[in-house]
């Protein structure tokens, strides 16, 4: 199926896809920070630029788009009918770019952690309750687990609350 866009509605479209601070980021760094947890977001002299840094657990998480990365299985990870020899090389060369950043961080000591975008949209709980198993594995001193979605509760019920109180 050819493309119903113009080249130049096509580069516009394209020119407007971020690559920090998307939706999916957000998400995962707020569910993060209500949980308690502290990170960093720029570290250059990591390699990869990893979308959320927590040095207190060297840990590296990567929140990757479905489509750019090509989740396997996922609906959002279509192949684009028109220019597909040029998508295919350029999905190849972002797959073989996360193994290879994937590698060096763990070799530098660092524990590295895929989330998909399509997940952290449907069940971030899930996906906070599978990080912070991660992190708390990796810890010297595991924090006491607690229902994650009982402090998101209380974290949203308190958040709703400060802006009740200020539009007084």
């Amino acid at each position: 199926m050819p493309d119903h866009l113009s080249k130049e509605q096509r580069k516009w479209n394209m020119s407007r896809i971020r690559s920090t601070d998307t939706k999916p980021e957000f998400i995962v760094r707020s569910l993060l920070h209500r949980a308690g947890y502290r990170f960093s977001l720029k570290r250059n002299d990591l390699i990869g630029k990893p979308d959320i840094i927590l040095p207190k657990y060297k840990t590296v998480i990567f929140v990757h788009g479905c489509f750019w990365h090509r989740h396997p299985g996922c609906a959002r990870a279509s192949t684009p009918e028109s220019n597909r020899e040029k998508w295919l090389d350029k999905f190849d060369r972002n797959i073989k770019r996360d193994i290879f950043v994937k590698s060096k961080l763990e070799e530098q000591g660092w524990q590295v952690v895929t989330v998909w975008e399509c997940e952290v949209i449907k069940t971030p709980n899930k996906v906070l309750d599978q990080i912070i198993k991660l992190i708390d594995a990796k810890a010297a001193n595991p924090a006491h687990y607690v229902d994650r979605r009982e402090i998101l509760k209380i974290a949203d019920k308190k958040f709703k609350q400060k802006f009740k109180d200020s539009d007084k």
